[in-house]
Order: structure tokens, then sequence, then C-alpha cells
């Protein structure tokens, strides 16, 4: 309360970012233990839904009707996105992080569930869902062609 919502907020979010770097260079700079082969179609089912979790992610921040499908859709992305990356990547490092962020996300759902979680009521007019898309698809594109310079491995490889 001596900060203020705002203040603590800047400094949460830099925190955040900040332990979310020591996570990918982590992941980066764990060495290659594989755990098992991934299908060689995996990385065309990770490609082909990566959109879908992005524009989940980019749900939970705007007003869209997806909230009155699911009470979670942030989670329900990253649900998604350790989904398809697990089934990409056979790696023990792989494996820890995408396993432990989606074990994390389907926790949070059942507790917030348990909770009383709702999904919305409000309806949106159809240009804010093509809004939310059109953010799912923009991130999607820039994740695709800087995922090589900002985790070190191409998707497109």
């Amino acid at each position: 309360q001596k900060l203020g919502a705002g203040p603590y907020k800047g400094i949460f979010s830099v925190i955040a970012l900040l332990g979310l770097v020591l996570v990918i260079m982590g992941k980066a700079g764990a060495p290659v233990i594989s755990v098992w082969q991934p299908p060689p179609w995996g990385r065309h089912v990770a490609l082909a839904l990566m959109p879908v979790s992005c524009i989940l992610l980019a749900a939970a921040y705007m007003p869209t009707n997806l909230k009155r499908l699911t009470p979670h859709p942030m989670l329900w992305g990253v649900t998604l996105w350790a989904a398809v990356h697990l089934l990409a990547n056979g790696d023990l490092a792989s494996t820890v992080l995408f396993g432990g962020f989606g074990l994390f996300a389907l926790c949070a759902m059942w507790s917030a569930n348990l909770r009383g979680a709702t999904v919305s009521t409000t309806r949106h007019a159809a240009g804010k869902d093509a809004l939310v898309i059109g953010v799912g698809l923009l991130a999607y594109l820039i994740l695709l062609f800087a995922h090589r310079y900002l985790f070190g491995v191409s998707p497109m490889a």
C-alpha cells in the first residue's frame, strides 16, 4: 500500500520478466539429454496450433467472446503452448520446462474452478473477436520469426 498499485505492478512485472529471461537462459544453456523421440509430424502440429495458443493468450487481456466459452483463456493458451512444445521436443530440459508450465496451467484451472470461476455472460461485438484474432496472429508471426533469436532454435528449420 505504501508504493501504490501502479509502482507495485511495475516492480512486479520487471521481476516476472527477469524470471522469464532467466528461465529462457537456463533452458538454452541446459545440456541436450534425449528422453524420447518426438514424432516427425510433431513440429508441424506445433506450427499449426501455436496461432490458437497466441489467440487464447491475447484473449485473456482483451474484451472478447472467447471468455464466454472459458473463464481461463490464458491458462488454456499456456496448456496448448506446453503440449505442442512437448510434442516437438523430446529432451529433458524441454520436458521439465514445458511439462512444468502445462501442469501448472492445468492445476491453476482446476483450482480456479474450485473457487467458483465462471464464464463471462457479457457479449462483445464481433469486431472485438476479430481484433483479438488479429493480435494473436500478429504475436504468433513475431514469435515465429524471432524464435531463433529469442530462444536459439528456429521452428521452421
